[in-house]
């Protein structure tokens, strides 16, 4: 039984021994997103955001074929015609920086392919654990679109050389490729999958949730900085971090030999 289960239109969200499980929950389209499903993601991750019982975010897909094949193409005309472009429905943009911001760690398990802004939504997870069996891609090209607005997550993995193969052929990637390019963490057999996410998921929701947070927020923080920028950002953060309760507590644990207890201080 789920210690909290919160009702949604296009998404399962419950939380459980400190991880928030978040479910892309549209079989019927492939857990396409559409803007209602966007904007309950979002709701979703404010909740587990604002939740001191949560200590990490598990962001799937309902069944065992697709993780999230994109965004809704049907869509994509009719805004057109309302003088709006692509990227205005549903605020693609808004999700990607929300999971920059979300303070706590988020492991995508794919449970199916991965393809076009289903990829991109992979992508911005901290952490990703897939199936040996399945396959990522963006085919935006191959039906007269580009994956513009992911490629934003997607080249913050991938070097210019495979990243640009991918958008410019359409062409899928196995997980195994996926694991050697940067997009996927780990590729693991079908059947392991839920007991290595749950394994990660826990060892994750043991740690200090402050020293989490700020070390999260440094490393989105200091990428695009100039190195010597870095040096003195992270010396900064370096600082707030050991004068939190938290890591002095872990220090203590560390020579006393025992089971640190953080209380998020």
């Amino acid at each position: 039984m789920a210690e909290h289960e919160t009702e949604y239109e296009t998404i399962r969200y419950e939380v459980r021994d400190r991880v928030a499980r978040l479910e892309l929950h549209r079989p019927e389209v492939r857990n396409a997103m559409s803007p209602t499903m966007i904007r309950e993601i979002l709701d979703a991750l404010g909740r587990a955001k604002d939740d001191p019982g949560v200590g990490v975010v598990v962001l799937t897909g309902a069944g065992d074929k697709v993780f999230c094949a994109g965004g809704d193409l049907g869509g994509i005309g009719e805004g057109q015609a309302e003088g709006k472009g692509p990227a205005e429905e549903g605020g693609p943009r808004v999700l990607f920086e929300t999971f920059a911001g979300l303070g706590k760690p988020i492991i995508g398990r794919l449970n199916g392919h991965a393809m076009a802004g289903g990829l991109g939504l992979a992508c911005a997870c901290d952490i990703v654990i897939a199936p040996d069996d399945v396959k990522l891609g963006t085919p935006e090209i191959n039906v007269g679109l580009w994956p513009m607005v992911i490629m934003a997550t997607i080249s913050r993995n991938v070097g210019p050389k495979q990243a640009l193969k991918l958008y410019m052929t359409g062409e899928p990637v196995t997980a195994e490729e996926a694991v050697r390019i940067g997009l996927v963490t780990e590729a693991v057999p079908r059947a392991e999958l839920d007991a290595r996410v749950d394994a990660l998921a826990a060892s994750l929701a043991e740690k200090s949730p402050i020293v989490m947070k700020l070390g999260r927020d440094a490393y989105y923080g200091h990428r695009d900085l100039p190195f010597a920028e870095q040096l003195d950002f992270l010396a900064g953060e370096l600082n707030r971090v050991a004068a939190t309760e938290d890591s002095q507590e872990g220090v203590r644990a560390f020579t006393e030999k025992r089971k640190p207890v953080y209380t998020g201080r």
